[in-house]
């Protein structure tokens, strides 16, 4: 992991750290996002496609996502396959708040 991470980067790891055998979901904006293993993982049982994201320092990290609103048909579909689940919500408006919106699992 590069030491030098974008903001939203380093909530995702924060947040998986706490839930370290579970899937993370992490929403971003219109988005539930997965990085990493996760999103490997994720991609390969939704037949989503597996992308990159820019992570700060000229790296990147695997990443597969969906729309907020498709949660409980790909939530169904990666518990049924064996997987637990943590959902990491944005806890703020994100039009109200100046810098990046805090989220917490929920």
């Amino acid at each position: 992991m590069s030491k030098e991470l974008t903001p939203a980067m380093k909530q995702f790891y924060e947040a998986k750290m706490k839930h370290p055998n579970s899937i993370l979901l992490f929403r971003m904006g219109d988005f539930y996002e997965t990085f990493e293993e996760d999103a490997k993982i994720t991609s390969n049982i939704l037949g989503i496609t597996l992308t990159k994201r820019s992570n700060g320092a000229a790296s990147s990290v695997p990443l597969a996502g969906f729309p907020f609103h498709s949660l409980d048909q790909h939530l169904h579909k990666l518990l049924k396959a064996g997987h637990r689940v943590a959902i990491c919500e944005q806890v703020e408006n994100p039009k109200e708040v100046k810098g990046i919106v805090r989220r917490e699992v929920v």
